[in-house]
């Protein structure tokens, strides 16, 4: 079914008139799409080089009015250029490949301005960035302030940045049997089936991140044995295993003392089958509606029509999961897909199928069963955005059809409405996307975001300074991806000193206005205009590229997001 999708889709823009014809190497792509995905670029993980993490061109900090305007102009131009992400140039001039020069200013004018700069953060009291971290320990639960130190040993709560999981003393690192090799942005919903089920089980694992094509090179050590390139693949015991479904299996065969995920019972595993045959039925319709014109409403009707017997099947049994009052490896199967359609629903049709807590909804039973997923932490590991799902699926799939009523969906999961990366934030996005009550009050949020960025503000200020600086080549088929782009050196230390700010802010400090005005206000007057919009175009650098889960999780993201937006409209 999905090779049959992927040739449609082949010929749907290789028959098109187009400015760009679909090459050969892109065709191979699409018919790897089960386990092939996109992902945007981080730089949060502490360790990597600001040069080889992954970014992509120049940010502005555009007008809301400007950022609505590029969105609804390049949706149409999509249609014509597959290779192109769903908003082709668009919002934030995310995808446009500009060349910023270096500030016109001499060394010793830069010189003298950081200085400045550095006046400006002391007599507001923004501290260095040691104190920033020791201000936040201060704040932190002891949870909290364990979080680096469990990283290291594989223990406490499960984290993308885990790259051991020992769970707790019980395991010892010399006896871990499974090593994982997934997708670096955390984001491939083969990948997040394996994790959740390795996770749920507690089987102790390793972690190899492997780059999608979408956003960079797969090493060669990697190729040798998956000669295909797709991930996930899972070593089990010396074996390799190549395929999402073949781990999962396997995994249930050999850790029989680990929880059960597959009924054992004769007719539950009958109704096991079932409803997998149900999942692949409803990923189908979902392929079609997604990555088609629908002016007749057949696909619309088909999915709903699907979606119903999904509800029909939760609605009729007790207990919030398919097979009842215990998660499985149904839930497992369903769990990416589901999630992946609420998003991408909302986002280019318009169409809700998630719904704030107490909102009217024709899915009840599905909403039960993502309340029942949640209360997971294997599946809070492992869940993603709105945000991040609709920037990441037309690279996966060669396009998403957007729809007529759907552009206020996009306003708000862009960040373009106020209030969904404003502050103040409104709750569930305005109604859109529920809240994660599950991750921890406000305060946690910001905790969160500030602990993510402060662990390792270089190389994130060397990333975001990416903004003001120069594209990459060759360019990635990810519109938030690249991997070669330059960082403008010498609007760094501006970047770093706009960052301190947002985090003391974040930590709940008084005096961040006056000391941003300044800063902005220094900037502006000694270094002109250009100066200013260039830390602003970072900062919104930065903000389009806080990826869910692989950085933090959506709390923290939100707060950080309009905070960043707070800072980039003081400085623009």
């Amino acid at each position: 079914e999905c090779l049959r999708v992927c040739r449609l889709q082949i010929a749907k823009y290789t028959n098109e008139e187009t400015t760009m014809r679909l090459p050969p190497y892109y065709c191979l792509l699409l018919l790897r799409l089960p386990d092939n995905s996109s992902a945007f670029s981080s730089p949060f993980t502490a360790g990597r080089s600001p040069r080889v993490v992954s970014g992509n061109t120049p940010s502005s900090a555009l007008t809301t009015e400007d950022r609505r305007k590029s969105c609804s102009s390049t949706t149409v131009a999509f249609a014509s250029n597959p290779l192109k992400s769903l908003f082709g140039n668009v919002a934030s001039s995310i995808s446009n490949i500009q060349q910023q020069g270096m500030v016109s200013m001499t060394e010793d004018q830069l010189s003298q301005l950081r200085e400045r700069a550095e006046q400006v953060l002391s007599s507001h009291n923004i501290g260095s960035w040691d104190e920033i971290r020791s201000t936040l320990l201060s704040k932190q639960t002891p949870e909290e302030r364990s979080f680096r130190d469990n990283l290291g040993k594989g223990y406490g709560k499960p984290s993308p940045l885990h790259k051991l999981r020992l769970f707790d003393e019980s395991n010892n690192e010399e006896d871990v049997k499974v090593t994982l090799f997934r997708d670096s942005a955390s984001w491939c919903p083969y990948c997040q089936k394996v994790w959740t089920m390795l996770e749920q089980k507690r089987i102790p694992y390793r972690v190899e991140k492997i780059n999608m094509r979408c956003y960079g090179e797969k090493p060669m050590s990697f190729m040798a044995m998956q000669p295909g390139g797709n991930i996930p693949v899972a070593i089990i015991d010396g074996v390799t295993y190549n395929q999402s479904n073949d781990i999962m299996y396997a995994l249930e065969e050999q850790f029989p003392d680990h929880e059960a995920m597959v009924p054992t019972d004769p007719k539950q595993r009958m109704k096991a089958q079932e409803l997998l045959n149900l999942e692949r039925k409803l990923f189908s319709v979902w392929m079609y509606w997604l990555t088609s014109r629908d002016s007749s409403g057949g696909y619309r009707d088909k999915f709903i029509s699907v979606l119903a017997e999904v509800e029909a099947q939760l609605s009729a049994i007790k207990g919030g999961f398919f097979l009842g009052e215990k998660v499985s490896l149904v839930d497992m199967m369903f769990a990416p897909f589901l999630e992946r359609m609420s998003a991408s629903m909302l986002f280019f049709k318009g169409f809700q199928i998630r719904v704030a807590p107490g909102e009217r909804t024709d899915f009840p039973a599905v909403n039960r069963w993502f309340d029942a997923m949640e209360t997971l932490e294997s599946y809070q590991l492992t869940k993603s955005d709105y945000y991040t799902h609709c920037w990441d699926l037309p690279p996966q799939l060669g396009g998403c059809v957007p729809e007529a009523g759907s552009q206020p969906f996009q306003d708000a999961i862009n960040g373009i409405d106020p209030g969904s990366w404003l502050l103040p934030l409104s709750p569930n996005n305005g109604g859109l996307e529920p809240d994660w009550a599950w991750a921890g009050d406000e305060g946690a949020a910001k905790r969160e975001a500030v602990e993510r960025v402060s662990a390792n503000f270089e190389a994130i200020v060397a990333f975001a300074s990416r903004g003001a600086g120069k594209a990459g080549f060759p360019q990635y088929g990810a519109a938030l991806a690249d991997p070669n782009a330059i960082s403008n050196e010498s609007i760094q230390p501006f970047v770093d000193a706009a960052l301190k700010i947002v985090l003391v802010k974040l930590l709940d400090s008084s005096g961040c206005e006056e000391a941003m005005d300044d800063l902005a206000s220094l900037l502006n007057k000694e270094g002109g205009e250009e100066l200013a919009g260039h830390v602003a175009m970072s900062l919104a650098y930065l903000r389009d590229r806080v990826g869910v889960p692989r950085d933090m999780r959506l709390p923290a993201a939100r707060q950080l997001r309009a905070h960043l937006n707070w800072a980039i409209s003081l400085c623009d």
